[in-house]
């Protein structure tokens, strides 16, 4: 019962964390549209939204994190201990009891996010619009694939990711 109240705990947290992201930043995008755009910005738009798309969405998520998740988040309810569940989406997410390789990617990219996150900051109207609409494009794409990849985690067949666990 833990195990599954703990996989539902770390999907649910991460999905919380990703869902805030994207609504938040789905209102600056749309900020955007209270001024004209030439021309160079609603090509500046179009790059940013497939690029994200692909990059973030398609190659980040589909083909490596959201597999990766989904298979921590099996993992979880089978393998429940008390600190896995009270911090279920951070170790859902790779943060700990995980291949130390892996950790120190999963910690790098989030302090690169970090980084990449305060000079978006930096940048004002139509341009910050423009890289968070990509965003929102990639990190919407990522849910609906961490979503799916969970499905079919626990109730298809043959899901032979690795939760990469030590």
């Amino acid at each position: 019962m833990l195990g599954s109240v703990a996989a539902l705990w770390g999907f649910t947290g991460i999905c919380l964390i990703l869902g805030s992201a994207i609504y938040r930043l789905s209102e600056i995008a749309w900020q955007m549209f209270e001024q004209p755009l030439s021309w160079y910005h609603w090509a500046a738009l179009a790059f940013s939204v497939a690029f994200m798309g692909f990059a973030e969405g398609y190659r980040g998520f589909q083909k490596a994190f959201s597999p990766r998740v989904a298979a921590r988040t099996y993992y979880l309810s089978q393998h429940v201990t008390p600190m896995r569940a009270l911090l279920a989406p951070l170790f859902c997410m790779g943060y700990f009891h995980v291949r130390r390789k892996r950790q120190i990617v999963t910690i790098c990219l989030t302090l690169g996010i970090i980084v990449l996150v305060q000079f978006v900051h930096m940048l004002e109207q139509p341009w910050r619009g423009i890289v968070d609409a990509g965003v929102v494009v990639g990190l919407t794409w990522g849910l609906l694939s961490i979503a799916l990849f969970t499905l079919k985690a626990f109730f298809g067949k043959g899901f032979n990711h690795s939760p990469e666990t030590p």
